[in-house]
């Protein structure tokens, strides 16, 4: 009788599992055409923007557009931190976000708030993931799994990094412990969005290094005090987001006057310091590389254009701006540690990025994909180090 009932334990297992590796499958497809279409609508508008400066002005319009939207849909407050609650099973993700967030966030960029597509990216994989969920019945746990599917499908199609997607979809929900049920799962969603998307046209984020210094003690410890700075930078960069929201929300308790303040403000700080700061900012990051040329206060001008614009409610993210950030800092600091401009910015963008998010391992995974694999040692180190800078704060307040 045992032997029978494991037998029918097994077959149930097994059976559960290849509905989850199926249903991994479809999210990836839908993801790949989703996030294709996610991709290339920022790519269009940031293009408008950047023919058609002017466009700017009607920032604060758009603002107050997006806030109607989720108050009429009433989705108010609901963003990245529900979707890493339905992954961890704590929540579930309404599926009205799904393209609500898509048009808030293609708004912010067509319109030059200083914002990245990676929040905006989860919440649509996430609701993809919740559509699949409700479509076989999931229960909580493999909703759980398909949650973080749908999280690294949605990124690896929209920054073409199939692995870092999948391993910071695991580790951002879990800082302290990873869900094995979605490690297979969550790899085939990110391939195969990222097959996807790519076959749309949709080209991968890479980044010329050039000179990557050879391996050794001199180089660790030239790597490990950029990635000190760096780490400090973004430790002030997430507090600054975190105070930032409270002081508008003190400030103005309208959400209407909230946004229109703070696209005002942009359009000042616009006038003053010129659009190199409007949107996500892959156009300096890529002239970064590519000319080895950075203003030195261009990383802080970043901070601020992010911090008002997303403390204000403009939707989209915070991980591009953060790319942003480290590359011109580590740019910056290139002189002072006498190494290779693109390298110090590899080195910035992957210190920021995995201290901003706590997720140290996707970054140095992040960084093997959008530099190449030569420096992948150094890359994990500057991840790695940025552990050493004690801080609970992060892009994301709600991590485990």
């Amino acid at each position: 009788m045992e032997i029978t009932k494991n037998k029918k334990y097994d077959i149930k297992a097994v059976t559960r599992f290849a509905i989850l590796l199926v249903s991994a499958v479809v999210i990836g497809l839908l993801c790949g055409v989703i996030g294709g279409a996610f991709a290339k609508s920022i790519e269009l508008v940031t293009d408008l923007r950047s023919e058609n400066p002017w466009l700017v002005f009607l920032l604060p319009a758009g603002g107050i557009l997006s806030v109607a939207i989720y108050k009429l849909s009433k989705t108010e407050g609901i963003g990245t931190i529900r979707i890493l609650e339905s992954a961890r099973g704590e929540a579930k993700t309404p599926i009205i976000l799904t393209p609500i967030i898509f048009i808030a966030t293609v708004t912010t960029h067509l319109f030059g708030g200083s914002a990245g597509k990676e929040g905006a990216a989860l919440q649509i994989g996430g609701g993809i993931a919740e559509t699949v969920s409700k479509i076989i019945k999931a229960d909580d746990k493999m909703r759980s799994a398909l949650t973080l599917c749908g999280m690294a499908g949605l990124f690896s199609a929209a920054f073409g990094t199939p692995v870092g997607a999948c391993v910071f979809a695991l580790e951002v929900a879990f800082v302290s412990s990873v869900n094995t049920l979605a490690i297979l799962p969550a790899f085939i969603s990110s391939t195969a969005a990222f097959v996807v998307s790519t076959a749309l046209g949709v080209a991968p984020e890479r980044f010329h290094v050039g000179f990557v210094p050879e391996f050794g003690a001199v180089a660790l410890l030239k790597v490990a005090a950029e990635s000190l700075v760096v780490s400090l930078a973004a430790v002030v960069f997430c507090r600054l987001l975190h105070e930032g929201e409270k002081v508008y929300e003190k400030l103005f308790r309208n959400p209407f006057v909230r946004i229109l303040v703070g696209g005002c403000a942009v359009i000042i700080l616009t006038l003053i310091f010129g659009t190199d700061y409007n949107g996500g900012g892959i156009a300096v990051i890529e002239r970064v590389f590519e000319e080895g040329s950075v203003r030195p206060e261009a990383f802080l001008l970043k901070i601020i254009f992010t911090v008002v614009t997303v403390c204000a409610g403009y939707k989209g993210g915070e991980i591009v701006p953060s790319l942003f950030i480290g590359a011109t800092l580590g740019a910056a600091l290139s002189p002072i540690l006498g190494l290779p401009v693109g390298f110090c910015a590899a080195i910035g963008m992957t210190a920021f990025f995995g201290r901003v998010t706590n997720c140290p391992i996707a970054a140095a995974f992040v960084a093997a994909e959008l530099f190449g694999a030569e420096g992948f040692v150094l890359f994990a180190a500057a991840a790695f180090v940025t552990r050493v800078i004690p801080s609970k704060k992060s892009l994301y307040c709600k991590q485990n």
